[in-house]
């Protein structure tokens, strides 16, 4: 086990680039960041940003056994596999935990494709959850099964339905050199994001501001159409804007992937999150998020 109490010390699993940035947040409030780790690549990269690795493979449940997680705070992040409608690797995790020891909160990051298709209505944490895609019903699944087990446990947790993440490294560009159309303006659904700053900053303070049980909406609460979204990124980086098709088309050229983005669409009220959370948004509009994605 960790020699520094519970309290200071906190545990990430699935450790990227937010993750990374949470972790930050947390050493600079004087806590031991520890998180798990499957191969020497993700060891040599957690320990770079003083990252204390914990060896573990949540596709393989025996290996989580005996992880050192007397901590205070557990953040979540690890994604779902990439297929079926559940989602297997945080049902190992947290069976492991039940034999390694209970944190004070899980922090979890689901998606707010959880609500489906909203016909472009403001949607709120109150709206009923529908989703249309594999992708976020295995997310759905993964929130119904961490509150059975918060319930169970007296473990608390804290829901984040997250949209589009842009950041450094997290921009459609070779998406627009490659030329991809994009639907007509007047066909083009409502799309949300949040910086991947803002929305680590988000992570820490549901970690210690949030409400016990809740669920929050996290986005800059500025929505736009995903064509104007792709066009803004072409014109920040000088790129041709995509050629424009209509909806018939796209559903006849594009694959899969693409159409499940396009064929929802919603704002998200932030309220909540603003409210409670009490996050001040360094990014609230894209003009001042764009030059921040460059040079990090």
């Amino acid at each position: 086990m960790l020699e520094t109490s519970s309290e200071n010390t906190i545990f990430i699993a699935g450790c990227g680039d937010i993750g990374i940035r949470v972790a930050a947040l947390e050493q600079s409030s004087g806590r031991l960041a520890v998180a798990l780790s499957r191969s020497e690549v993700a060891t040599h990269r957690l320990s770079h940003h003083g990252i204390k690795p914990v060896s573990g493979d949540l596709d393989k449940p025996h290996s989580l056994l005996g992880m050192p997680v007397d901590v205070g705070v557990l953040y979540y992040f690890a994604p779902p596999p990439s297929v079926g409608e559940d989602d297997p690797r945080l049902a190992n995790f947290l069976s492991a935990l039940e034999q390694c020891g209970l944190p004070r909160r899980l922090v979890y990051i689901s998606t707010s494709g959880v609500y489906g298709d909203c016909a472009g209505a403001w949607v709120d944490e109150d709206w009923p959850v529908n989703p249309r895609s594999d992708r976020a019903r295995r997310r759905l699944a993964a929130e119904n099964r961490l509150a059975e087990w918060s319930l169970r446990y007296g473990a608390e947790s804290v829901i984040l339905r997250v949209p589009g993440i842009y950041g450094p490294g997290r921009l459609p560009v070779e998406r627009l050199r490659r030329g991809v159309p994009v639907v007509r303006e007047d066909e083009s659904p409502w799309s949300n994001r949040i910086h991947a700053d803002d929305l680590a900053q988000a992570c820490f303070l549901g970690a210690y501001q949030g409400k016990a049980g809740s669920v929050y909406n996290i986005s800059d609460g500025n929505p736009t159409t995903m064509t104007d979204y792709f066009n803004r990124v072409a014109d920040f980086f000088g790129l041709p804007r995509p050629p424009v098709i209509s909806m018939e088309e796209a559903r006849s050229s594009l694959g899969p992937s693409i159409l499940s983005f396009l064929e929802e669409s919603k704002r998200l009220d932030n309220r909540r999150m603003l409210n409670e959370l009490g996050l001040i948004l360094r990014y609230p509009v894209l003009d001042c998020g764009l030059p921040a994605c460059v040079g990090d």
